[in-house]
């Protein structure tokens, strides 16, 4: 399995740390979690991240902040939106975001 290094951004500190939880279950893969645009601000300038996960909510305006910034940084970062819907959605949403990136 490819490594893959994943910041997550959304509100609610349970569900971060569950996405967070189920990320790192993956062999190859950490994630770190951000609940403020400007915590995730702050991450994204000092780690290298493969790809940026928005949870549920964040508002558009913010998400539209995020993207802008993080695309500034690295052109090439994967940005998706996850809404939930449990462990397999989720790891097939990584997985098409990353078969993208590879195309």
């Amino acid at each position: 399995m490819t490594p893959l290094h994943i910041l997550i951004i959304g509100r609610h500190q349970q569900i971060m740390e569950t996405v967070v939880r189920l990320i790192e279950s993956q062999r190859g893969w950490t994630a770190t979690g951000a609940l403020t645009d400007e915590e995730a601000v702050a991450i994204f300038q000092q780690e290298n991240f493969d790809l940026v996960l928005i949870g549920g909510g964040v508002e558009e305006a913010s998400e539209q902040k995020l993207k802008e910034l993080f695309l500034k940084k690295n052109p090439a970062i994967k940005i998706i939106r996850h809404y939930g819907g449990g462990s397999g959605l989720l790891f097939n949403e990584i997985h098409e975001a990353v078969a993208e990136t590879i195309k």
